[in-house]
């Protein structure tokens, strides 16, 4: 299982790489220099907003499936002709509440005639995720990989003719930017939809009552777990919008700094996909999911170090390269924000593995505790400290959840302690601190000692042996 997942994860990280990168400095970063920190604070609050709500949209059927899927391959046809079903209605409930509660919030015309189109969006982007959980649970993971960025391709193509193409006079609109991912989501979404539908034995849409009863029953402590895990991680900006006088600026300058966690923690949640079917599939046939763990938990946690103190030490640069306006205060929020790239990346790793093994109702206590300590502290900072504030509350959060995810896994799983590995992880982490700390005066350009610090933290994590290339080798020539 192991020379699956990483055979299966370099072609997703590969892929990633070629087009998200661009997507988000290329495209969104451009988006917001020329709409301004204020228009985009409009869209990221309404956007974060509309997740908010998500969870009517799947109700947690995305990763039952994914689990259901990857244990009971003979149950595709049967699966797909009633959930389709499903998530239509599920669209119109998701609508109603969701429009029912912008009136409450006081939105106005404008707000909400984005947000009507951010609710298309957010179905047809629910609708891709679950339909992609049926490639994944068949472990087509290839199939799963290119699908995976086809939407954003579609996007860089759209905005890229928008933005540099000269093919309008008037200058580029925050609406435009909504209605080529509305563009982009609906091609994937016919695409993927073939792709499902021929691995499928027949497809006819049914809405069958009792079987959705059954199915909701479920995936219903799935959907407690995203709505919680999305309140805590996307609460922060509305807040922000709504508690401040100049709370869409606030929001916008949280989203300078957000961008560049969020993007990373695209890259970590990567793990998390191919794992879930993968876990899923070792604990029905009872296989030991030890050695995948710390295997998968070192791959990603030696980057994840180096990227985090790196960007830490050098956050203003980073900014100042990026953006245009408010670098001083995005940067404050950015190097906050970034050290959370730690918690979340812990959290894809066990969160997805107490997941698999249907360890629900811890992770919803957990993820429960995380939205109480995020709103309380969001509550007490943000008037004090504005998005810096919401970047503290963020840290806590995340630090917090993670913790206790490893505390409750070891539990379960009995992982055993090996002092050399956790002496040679801290060594790791306090040697990249220090090297990126120390690199700051060195009269050389920013970006080469950026790049400088994770091939050094590269080499550093092979003579510690927390990456072995031999083992990375074996893997690749002869299996686990």
């Amino acid at each position: 299982m192991r020379r699956k997942f990483f055979t299966n994860l370099s072609l997703l990280v590969l892929l990633n790489l070629l087009f998200k990168p661009f997507w988000i400095f290329g495209i969104d970063r451009t988006v917001q220099n020329v709409v301004g920190a204020e228009e985009y604070g409009l869209y990221f609050s309404l956007f974060n907003f509309s997740l908010l709500l998500n969870m009517l949209l799947d109700l947690g059927i995305t990763n039952y499936n994914n689990k259901n899927i990857a244990q009971n391959e003979q149950i595709l046809s049967k699966s797909l002709s009633n959930i389709i079903g499903l998530k239509i209605l599920l669209a119109f409930v998701y609508a109603i509440v969701t429009i029912a509660a912008g009136f409450i919030v006081g939105y106005d015309w404008r707000q909400f005639y984005i947000l009507f189109f951010l609710i298309i969006n957010q179905f047809m982007s629910s609708f891709i995720l679950y339909l992609r959980s049926n490639l994944s649970g068949l472990h087509l993971f290839k199939t799963d990989s290119i699908v995976s960025v086809l939407d954003r391709t579609l996007m860089i193509i759209i905005c890229s003719i928008l933005l540099w193409g000269g093919v309008t006079e008037t200058t580029f609109q925050i609406e435009w930017f909504v209605y080529a991912q509305t563009f982009a989501y609906t091609l994937t979404l016919l695409i993927t939809l073939i792709l499902v539908y021929s691995n499928a034995e027949s497809l006819k849409l049914q809405f069958d009552r009792s079987y959705f009863i059954v199915t909701l029953k479920k995936s219903y402590p799935y959907a407690l777990l995203a709505l919680l895990m999305v309140f805590y991680y996307r609460v922060d900006s509305v807040m922000l919008e709504r508690m401040l006088p100049n709370g869409k600026e606030q929001a916008g300058i949280y989203a300078q700094g957000f961008r560049i966690l969020d993007a990373a923690a695209m890259f970590a949640f990567l793990f998390a996909v191919l794992l879930l079917p993968i876990y899923s599939k070792m604990i029905k046939q009872k296989q030991p999911v030890n050695q995948l763990t710390v295997f998968s938990f070192l791959l990603l946690i030696v980057p994840v170090l180096a990227v985090t103190f790196a960007a830490f030490f050098y956050r203003v640069e980073i900014m100042d390269l990026l953006y245009h306006h408010h670098v001083e205060s995005s940067s404050m929020v950015f190097g906050v924000l970034i050290l959370c790239f730690i918690g979340i990346a812990t959290s894809y790793i066990f969160g997805t593995l107490l997941t698999a093994n249907d360890n629900l109702k811890a992770l919803n206590l957990i993820a429960a505790g995380g939205v109480l300590i995020n709103v309380l502290l969001n509550l007490i900072l943000i008037p004090k400290y504005y998005a810096l504030g919401s970047a503290i509350a963020s840290l806590v959060t995340q630090s917090a959840t993670a913790i206790i995810q490893i505390l409750i896994a070891k539990k379960i799983f009995h992982f055993g302690i090996s002092i050399r590995r956790i002496s040679a992880l801290i060594l790791f982490a306090s040697g990249v601190f220090a090297i990126s700390k120390w690199s700051l005066p060195l009269d050389i350009i920013w970006i080469y000692k950026f790049v400088g610090i994770l091939v050094i933290s590269l080499l550093f994590a092979f003579i510690l042996r927390l990456i072995n290339l031999r083992v990375l080798f074996d893997l690749l020539k002869n299996g686990d």
